[in-house]
């Protein structure tokens, strides 16, 4: 049976997300937290495999306590298990020192459930919008990846080979790997499946395994949490408001009221050659 990992971020809700106009800094409190949405299309996904070939789906996070309702979100929706790693010394981490310890994350799942066939994760988050952590995950574990996957087109199980189609700048690519692979969702991979019945009862009854600093007995201490984030945020800002100038264009017809925008579009009155109103007016626009 194959093994699936979903790697998922709780994040900010970027819809009601506000700046401290004094600190420039994110207004974390009272703003509600949601799955990274593109995560959720990476689970979707591998829910999609699991009820076609049959497979174990385990969800991954990192982040604090909370973020345990987003893994009961996740078993809501079909996932077999969850495992979310908190702890104060993960805190402040970046990309780098994040997809260290989701990689060591993904070693400790190994050892518990068996080696793991498929990792999903969303291409970005909302919060960061880097998409450097799930190629970071790849490179520690030394994974094939296909990044920005729009489609996945066939997962052959006894070839051990994965199919998918990737959408880039100019264009699309079909592309194929071998098993164990790493793959980030697009939005337009598939459509998000609504909680069962029977997933949301199990969900509001599971318990997320929980994994500290303590569980990772061969954890280097210097490449977590701020220690291992060398990336530094040296300012943020508001983008400035600009004004916006409005002119309502009134006219009798239509034919007059499209001379004035047009005066108004050329910073001057319409060019009489054009004969626009003219014209208009005979064929009665």
């Amino acid at each position: 049976m194959l093994h699936i990992i979903v790697c998922v971020k709780q994040v900010p809700d970027s819809r009601e997300i506000r700046i401290d106009p004094k600190t420039n800094t994110l207004i974390r409190q009272g703003v509600p937290s949601i799955v990274n949405f593109y995560d959720m299309h990476g689970l979707e996904e591998a829910l999609r495999i699991k009820d076609e070939l049959g497979a174990r789906v385990t969800v991954v996070t990192m982040g604090p306590p909370p973020a345990e309702k987003g893994l009961k979100e996740c078993i809501s929706l079909g996932a077999d298990e969850a495992v979310l790693v908190t702890d104060r010394g993960f805190a402040g981490a970046d990309t780098l020192a994040t997809s260290y310890v989701v990689a060591e994350t993904i070693r400790k799942v190994e050892e518990k459930w068996g080696p793991v066939d498929i990792v999903f994760c969303g291409k970005q988050t909302l919060d960061g919008d880097t998409g450097q952590v799930g190629p970071g995950v790849a490179c520690r574990l030394d994974l094939e990846q296909l990044t920005y996957v729009n489609k996945v087109v066939q997962v052959d199980e006894d070839k051990r080979r994965v199919k998918v189609q990737r959408h880039l700048e100019d264009g699309v690519e079909v592309v194929e790997t071998a098993m164990p692979v790493l793959i980030t969702a697009l939005k337009e991979l598939n459509k998000v499946r609504r909680a069962s019945l029977p997933g949301m009862i199990r969900a509001a009854r599971y318990k997320p395994v929980v994994w500290t600093t303590a569980d990772f007995p061969g954890l280097d201490r210097s490449k977590i949490g701020l220690k291992g984030s060398p990336t530094i945020v040296a300012k943020t800002w508001v983008p400035e408001s600009k004004p916006v100038k409005t002119v309502r264009v009134e006219g009798a017809s239509a034919a007059e009221q499209a001379g004035k925008l047009f005066g108004h579009l050329w910073d001057g009155p319409l060019p009489e050659r054009l004969g626009w109103a003219a014209a208009s007016e005979a064929r009665g626009d």
